[in-house]
């Protein structure tokens, strides 16, 4: 049965973000087309397009190209096929939900005035499910060289723990870096060195490993609009975002061997479920010029999010292997170090990077449309706080590792009588410098609408894939398995005129 307990970190032992790491900061600073499915089909090119729900997301100005009041939501179902590769053995896990995906409302008010230079005033409130969480890999195979015991090893030397404080303490007592080096040692998977240090306690071989990751939850934003229109040829827009996130992650690694039968660990289990939940702040705003007839520009600029989250964590090891305890005769015996407790740490902050898009977009009288923008984020900035000594190496090692990187999206769309036809493509570089960590987004997408007069009804299949090959654990174990991950999602959207 689990315990739970409300840790108060304080001081020399505020270690809340090592829950965390780099491939988590990400999840929240990396954006994803989600929207109506007009936005999608066109792969999110709507910079200078405006006059839909989610093109107030890339350019609050958006807004005020709305021709009257209206209403809308969406429905999505997003399909992930992860294909792993690891030391040669292949695996496809499948994940599937379904979401509202995309709500939103909005009311224009024209002024009536002939002389007035402000025609039009716009606001509107728009929910979006910006990052579905719902996710699974499993990998496994045989590592020829290296044990995951490993990470406890480094963990535990990197903070220079004495094995009289993992013996004589409780779990609930320490930090979050000697709760994992207590793991490790009190599971029997590593040993103290003389006169200091940790070492593995297994012998060398092979290693067969099993690696499964679950992750589910979403992160959402509320956008609160306000756009004007002046001389029918500059629009205006901000954008006030409230972001929330519930995000859960649960880890399983498996690790056995038969490299010795008179000493060390035989095989071991070790499961993480993290659970992460908070809100943010952020602000938008943006201008489209309309420079004739049918070429429109457009510029905006997004805020870094400002997130406050809190991290329930609840981690445990079991083992078996030869000769624990060191008896007279050596014996296989199994270890289950007491640490079935629910550890809910104190609030943390991250900071996400800042965005600038550039948009054009040329009309084709009421045939149809041709947009392309452009993003660029510095993923380097990317900060956790307070910047204490557990903060510090995670934020170096993102300022070190993370680069500039753009994003580029190309929509186009044609009208046949009451039927509209829709086309997109997107490329989004990787936040990392090397480019393997995680690699290039690249997709595409179609889509077609309907119009009844004053209901629409659009439908939208969007395809995005992206490699990636991110470490098990974040040191002393490095190995992981090469993720191909093929994203599918099927939208359904209707919008009432009012």
């Amino acid at each position: 049965m689990k315990r739970y307990l409300t840790v108060l970190i304080i001081g020399f032992s505020f270690n809340a973000v090592q829950a965390q790491g780099v491939n988590e900061a990400l999840l929240y600073a990396q954006d994803n087309m989600n929207g109506t499915s007009r936005f999608s089909a066109m792969s999110g090119a709507f910079g200078a397009v405006g006059g839909d729900f989610s093109s107030i997301n890339i350019n609050p100005a958006g807004s005020a190209i709305f021709a009257n009041n209206q209403v809308g939501f969406t429905l999505s179902n997003f399909n992930i096929k992860n294909k792993s590769d690891y030391f040669g053995t292949k695996f496809n896990e499948n994940s599937n939900t379904f979401s509202l995906n995309q709500a939103g409302g909005i009311l224009v008010f024209k002024d009536a005035n002939p002389k007035s230079n402000w025609k039009k005033f716009a606001i509107a409130v728009d929910y979006e499910n910006t990052n579905d969480f719902d996710n699974a890999q499993f990998s496994f195979g045989t590592n020829p060289n290296n044990s995951a015991t490993s990470y406890f090893a480094s963990v535990a030397n990197s903070i220079n723990v004495s094995s009289s404080v993992l013996e004589n303490y409780y779990y609930e007592e320490l930090s979050l870096r000697e709760q994992t080096s207590y793991l490790g040692y009190q599971g029997y998977l590593i040993n103290p060195n003389q006169p200091s240090g940790y070492s593995n306690n297994v012998s060398p071989g092979d290693f067969y490993q099993e690696s499964y990751i679950e992750t589910a939850g979403n992160n959402g934003k509320v956008a609160f609009n306000a756009a004007a229109e002046y001389k029918e040829h500059f629009y205006f827009g901000l954008n006030l975002n409230s972001h929330f996130t519930d995000y859960r992650r649960i880890t399983s690694f498996y690790e056995e061997n038969d490299n010795s039968t008179t000493n060390g660990v035989k095989e071991f289990y070790f499961d993480r479920d993290l659970h992460t939940y908070g809100n943010g702040f952020s602000f938008q705003f943006g201008a489209i010029a309309k420079i004739n007839k049918s070429l429109r520009v457009g510029l905006a600029y997004d805020s870094p999010t400002w997130y406050t989250f809190t991290d329930e964590l609840l981690q445990t090891v079991s083992s078996t292997g030869y000769n624990y305890g060191n008896p007279p005769n050596p014996s296989l015996s199994n270890a289950d170090p007491d640490s079935n407790i629910l550890i809910v740490y104190e609030p943390y902050k991250l900071k996400t990077p800042s965005k600038f898009t550039g948009s054009m977009a040329y009309v084709f009288g009421k045939k149809g449309l041709l947009s392309i923008d452009y993003s660029i984020k510095d993923y380097s900035t990317t900060k956790f706080s307070p910047y204490d000594s557990y903060f510090r190496p995670i934020n170096e090692n993102m300022n070190t590792n993370l680069t500039t990187a753009g994003e580029l999206r190309i929509g186009g769309e044609y009208k046949i009588n009451k039927w509209s036809l829709r086309g997109g493509f997107r490329n989004e570089q990787s936040p990392y410098k090397n480019n393997t960590t995680i690699g290039d987004l690249t997709g595409f997408s179609g889509g077609f609408g309907y119009n009844f007069g004053n209901t629409k009804l659009d439908l939208s299949y969007a395809h995005t894939q992206r490699k990636t090959q991110q470490g098990f654990f974040d040191q002393g174990f490095t190995d992981g398995a090469k993720i191909n991950s093929e994203n599918n999602n099927f939208s359904m959207t209707l919008l009432f005129e009012l």
